[in-house]
């Protein structure tokens, strides 16, 4: 079994209050779960409007498999929202 985690530091340039980075970040967890099956959140910067840390978790039968996805994740997020820019990224895997 293999457990993997991808934490997304997000930079939302414009952001110019809470509603507006929930506005922009909603879209993207939703697409993230619809397009990948996968478990994703906000979990830090809360408070920030224009920062956010998005975690995106999964689970397979193969280590392999889920670091590719997570990859994938990470490079799925650039092409189609170009307006979002990832500072850092962390891909875990238990």
């Amino acid at each position: 079994m293999s457990i993997g985690l991808l934490t997304l530091h997000l930079l939302l340039p414009g952001c110019a209050s809470l509603k507006e980075k929930r506005s922009r970040i909603k879209p993207v967890l939703a697409r993230l779960h619809r397009e990948f099956n996968i478990s994703s959140a906000e979990i830090e910067r809360q408070d920030m409007w224009q920062e956010a840390v998005l975690a995106c978790a999964m689970i397979s039968n193969d280590h392999d498999y889920t670091q590719r996805a997570l990859q994938a994740v990470k490079d799925f997020l650039p092409k189609h929202w170009p307006d979002l820019e990832i500072l850092d990224y962390r891909i875990e895997l238990l």
